[in-house]
């Protein structure tokens, strides 16, 4: 049985300047439930669970896409996906992976974690993320990764 992960880059966040945490804007909040609403209403995904790096703008736009898409385990706060993080970790843990998953993070540890996954190698970027995108990949029963789709709030009706 296919396994699909959804890969979410977190929502539009203040500076670091301005705000050391990073909390989300309003633009940021705005979109992340555009995206959820949408991912609720006219995709009906249902995942297990809602992971999300240590990063507050990762958890607070895994927090909107909980409220919509009501994962069965709900949220919870994983390592290894900051930006920086080594891409082949998480490659690792969705190869074995068994149940639905979206995975909240940053750049650029999901472009490389897609390219990875894709094509065996992180440096080629194969997906052009922004702020609130979400990319669908699918596991076949053989252990390949396809990319089924990607939406981006600025497309979303």
């Amino acid at each position: 049985m296919p396994i699909r992960v959804y890969l979410v880059q977190h929502a539009e966040a203040k500076p670091k300047e301005e705000d050391p945490e990073r909390h989300l804007t309003e633009r940021g909040v705005e979109e992340a439930h555009k995206l959820a609403g949408y991912v609720e209403r006219t995709l009906q995904i249902k995942v297990n669970r809602i992971i999300h790096s240590t990063k507050t703008r990762a958890r607070q736009t895994a927090e909107i896409l909980a409220e919509h898409v009501k994962p069965e385990k709900g949220i919870q706060e994983e390592k290894d996906l900051e930006p920086l993080a080594d891409p082949s970790i998480w490659a690792k843990k969705l190869n074995e992976l068994e149940e639905d998953v979206i995975i909240v993070g940053h750049l650029p540890h999901l472009s490389k974690l897609v390219s990875t996954l894709i094509c065996g190698n992180p440096e080629i970027e194969i997906v052009k993320f922004r702020y609130s995108n979400m990319v669908c990949l699918e596991r076949d029963d053989e252990g390949k990764w396809r990319i089924l789709w990607i939406l981006r709030p600025d497309i979303i009706p």
